[in-house]
């Protein structure tokens, strides 16, 4: 054998060796982006969400992944900041290459968002609220909570229901409340309501008794909406009941947690709101067909954190899981085939009701999906 045949066979033999003491290479990892305002003055809507990303991409790598890969979480604090969400947003996708984000807490840091996740083609499904994020349709963007619009039409049918026929509104300085605000001014006649005073309050402001007198004193109102959240409408619920105004108070779903009644106190007391059906799930019957859904999610983010579950984290509960879904559907990570996915999406139980997506819908919930609730002592329970 020449030198030249035993360096060759010595290659072999070594290269042989190293592939069998070497294991196969693992899977390049599914990488979800996500930016949330983790800290800042929307830490309650950010922290639950972060918190369930994590719990159930844990969850999910430890029964086996996705398709056979692990996920991993590129999450980033934007602190409520929509100038931050953009340049994190900016980040996951040229620096860390995610696959798909599931984040944006706010309406304003969603909608900074948008036309970087369209121009770079990217799924992206936000956990915020306004109508506008859908509407228009956007190809790359979904939502998974109820929108503003949405949230007045419950309230409004509910006042049709008890024969209100004339309503105060008061709503905050933000993206939601002033989207909240125009969409309740669009659609109340629909329900045969009229707005006959309509006030309004800064994002600093702690006391919003001047605004709420007004109200108080134009004649012949039957019931008041804030459209707002944050610490705002817990503001508006104690001055609401240290004016002594009879009218009964309506919320919007922005306050749909255990920490607007911590907020507001014994002042929150008879406060109406729609919301999702995770807020009363160990009330809700064994034959509800979201009993499940709701309950176990719900166990599990407060068994694990020790503190009361809200809707904001099963909006990223529905979130993750609807992407996912897609991934699953569409048998791996192409992005334009993921998308396709989630808006085939239908029939998906969530926290928020029963998801049908289309072309023309990137949210796919309807008004069955939200739950009339209301605070009764000390706790939300299903509005009589």
């Amino acid at each position: 054998m020449t030198t030249r045949s035993k360096l060759g066979a010595c290659l072999a033999g070594a290269t042989l060796a190293l592939s069998v003491a070497l294991p196969v290479q693992a899977q390049d990892p599914i990488k979800i982006g996500s930016f949330l305002s983790i800290t800042g003055p929307a830490s309650f809507l950010g922290d639950p969400e972060n918190k369930t990303l994590e719990m159930y991409i844990e969850r999910i790598n430890a029964a086996g992944g996705v398709n056979g890969r692990k996920l991993e979480l590129i999450s980033y604090d934007d602190g409520g900041s929509a100038d931050k969400a953009r340049t994190f947003a900016k980040r996951l996708i040229e620096q860390d290459k995610v696959d798909a984000i599931v984040g944006g807490s706010t309406t304003g840091a969603t909608m900074a968002v948008v036309p970087l996740v369209e121009e770079a083609q990217i799924p992206f499904i936000s956990l915020a609220g306004a109508v506008v994020i859908i509407e228009p349709v956007k190809k790359w963007v979904f939502k998974t909570p109820h929108t503003d619009r949405m949230a007045c039409e419950k309230i409004f049918a509910d006042m049709q229901a008890r024969q209100f026929t004339k309503a105060g509104l008061i709503s905050g300085a933000g993206g939601f409340d002033k989207s909240m605000r125009g969409e309740c001014l669009k659609v109340a006649g629909k329900y045969g309501v009229s707005i006959i005073a309509d006030e309004s309050y800064g994002a600093g402001d702690t006391d919003m008794t001047a605004q709420l007198t007004k109200i108080k004193g134009t004649a012949g109102v039957q019931a008041v909406l804030n459209a707002g959240f944050g610490q705002g409408p817990a503001i508006v619920t104690k001055n609401y009941r240290q004016l002594g105004i009879a009218a009964p108070l309506y919320q919007s779903h922005g306050v749909a947690s255990k920490e607007f009644i911590t907020l507001a106190g014994g002042a929150a007391e008879g406060v109406r709101l729609p919301a999702a059906a995770l807020l009363i799930a160990d009330v809700l019957p064994s034959s509800d067909p979201q009993k499940a859904v709701v309950f176990n999610y719900k166990h599990d983010y407060e068994a694990k954190y020790k503190s009361d579950v809200s809707t904001f984290g099963g909006h990223a509960y529905d979130g993750l899981m609807m992407m996912v879904d897609a991934m699953k559907r569409a048998g791996g990570t192409d992005k334009a085939k993921v998308r396709d996915a989630l808006e085939a999406t239908k029939g998906y139980m969530g926290t928020a009701g029963v998801v049908n997506m289309s072309p023309t819908d990137h949210m796919g919930l309807d008004l069955s999906a939200f739950r009339m609730l209301e605070v009764t002592n000390g706790s939300w329970q299903p509005a009589k």
